[in-house]
């Protein structure tokens, strides 16, 4: 059995990389996109992971399927398109290490995976299925990823959600919105951002905004709130979780090790469990995924810089939390 299946995007990030000598910027070439930063965070914890996704038959998908079976990643759902290129992204950081992001994505790979594409056996031998937004910004991606979501919540297998919203990539916030809520309402498990939840639910306060994503059908709901930590709400409760005091260089990819770590943490619950998990373990889950994160925005790009076990014990045991 595989403890996490994600489908969607796997692209490459070039994040800044300082300048050469005559001052021209440099851009260095990370592996990136959600759904695989969540599994290679998960595989790093000793997680057994597997993608389902599309890439270009060139240099970058060949280094994104290099990088994910170096992480333990299971490829045999990752195809390779003989005519598109794999998907690029460009990211910009502020003085805060807080990122940006432009897409070269039309007619990227990873829009083009079809629904007779997806490999069901890997959802069939799986106990969590992982996706986001990001393949639901256009067809036929979209529907394979619906398509697949249903067919694992058929199947009795946990569902995972993280609208992940990317503006840039959408016609207008609407659309988002509507194809973000179909994901929600499939959802057992769902983690959004502060701006995520605020776009869903119209909310600013994460307990009536989580309480109100519940409504719509997760049993358990996160909402990640960068330096200010991270707020749990499931039917025994809800409280926010500060996370830790680091020195942040770059925050991209921070929210889906967080996320891959918590996965880790709940492993081999149920939904019903989860909906019910006292806050003791629940806050537990959460402080670990908070290390996970925080550790991340240490260095630069996302799968590189996530930590390894140790390291987030260390983490929990020695680092200071942010002040309120």
């Amino acid at each position: 059995m595989f403890d996490v299946v994600a489908l969607g995007e796997t692209l490459i990030d070039f994040t800044p990389g300082g300048a050469n000598a005559q001052g021209v910027k440099l851009f260095a070439c990370n592996p990136g996109g959600a759904p695989a930063n969540v599994l290679a965070m998960n595989a790093r914890l000793g997680g057994k992971t597997a993608f389902i996704g599309k890439v270009g038959r060139d240099s970058f998908g060949s280094f994104l399927r290099k990088t994910m079976v170096q992480c333990g990643i299971d490829t045999t759902g990752l195809i390779a398109d003989e005519k598109l290129n794999t998907t690029l992204a460009f990211v910009q950081l502020d003085e805060h290490g807080d990122r940006s992001f432009t897409f070269y994505r039309d007619l990227g790979a990873d829009v083009m995976l079809q629904s007779h594409e997806v490999k069901k056996s890997l959802i069939d031998a799986c106990r969590i299925f992982h996706f986001g937004s990001v393949s639901l910004t256009a067809d036929p991606c979209r529907t394979a990823t619906m398509e697949a979501a249903r067919y694992a919540k058929a199947q009795g297998k946990l569902i995972s959600f993280d609208p992940n919203f990317r503006p840039l990539l959408w016609l207008e916030p609407a659309q988002a919105v509507g194809w973000m809520r179909q994901g929600v309402q499939l959802a057992d498990l769902l983690k959004v951002s502060e701006e995520e939840m605020r776009l869903l639910t119209g909310e600013t306060d994460p307990e009536r905004g989580a309480a109100r994503l519940m409504a719509m059908g997760p049993g358990l709901v996160l909402v990640s709130m960068g330096e200010k930590g991270a707020y749990y709400q499931n039917k025994m409760g809800g409280g926010l979780v500060p996370t830790f005091d680091v020195e942040t260089v770059d925050t991209t990819g921070a929210g889906d090790a967080f996320w891959g770590a918590v996965l880790h943490q709940l492993r081999g619950k149920t939904a019903a469990e989860l909906a019910q998990l006292p806050p003791q373990q629940l806050q537990q889950a959460v402080r670990f995924g908070n290390a996970a994160g925080s550790l991340t925005t240490m260095k630069s790009g996302a799968i590189p810089a996530m930590p390894t076990q140790e390291e987030i014990e260390a983490c929990l045991k020695t680092r200071k939390l942010m002040e309120a």
